[in-house]
């Protein structure tokens, strides 16, 4: 006679609406949190999905984070950047940052294990979105949301993981 793990007597129905329910509470709680000290919670749901560009480990999730925070720190050079070169470049200066970012960006795809390159663009796209002049304070702030998004994410993924 073989005995069942206990989670397999619960119907892929039910199992599905579980497994729903733990990302919506904890997405919820993470906004919630997120709002509460005066971050902005879009900016959390960037961190959620750089947990996903990649596997779904601790290790993978830290990895996946390190990039999302490297293309916010990149945003910040490309504004700096950009500062520094229209009232030489004009509008061009716009594609001589984005060429340089893009070439640094995409030359990580080697350097595992920090080579997520999704990551970097939704960090890059994190800081421009937050409308930010480029400040510690402003970094970290994004930094930290972001963070406790990938944090979330993680812990959806494992309560998850306990249902399936």
């Amino acid at each position: 006679m073989t005995v069942k793990p206990e989670n397999a007597l619960i119907s892929p129905t039910l199992k599905f609406n579980i497994i729903t329910l733990i990302a919506a509470v904890v997405a919820a709680v993470a906004a919630t949190s997120s709002a509460s000290l005066g971050w902005p919670f879009w900016a959390m749901f960037m961190g959620w999905v750089a947990f996903f560009t990649r596997g779904h480990s601790a290790k993978d999730a830290c990895c996946s984070y390190l990039c999302l925070a490297a293309g916010i720190t990149l945003g910040v050079g490309a504004v700096l950047a950009v500062g520094a070169l229209i009232p030489v470049a004009g509008p061009l200066a716009f594609g001589i940052v984005v060429f340089v970012v893009a070439m640094i960006v995409v030359s990580l795809r080697v350097v595992a294990p920090v080579n997520n390159i999704p990551a970097y663009f939704l960090g890059l796209i994190t800081f421009f979105a937050a409308h930010v002049e480029p400040s510690l304070i402003a970094v970290a702030e994004l930094l930290s949301v972001s963070g406790l998004g990938s944090l979330a994410a993680w812990l959806a993924s494992r309560l998850q993981q306990q249902v399936a």
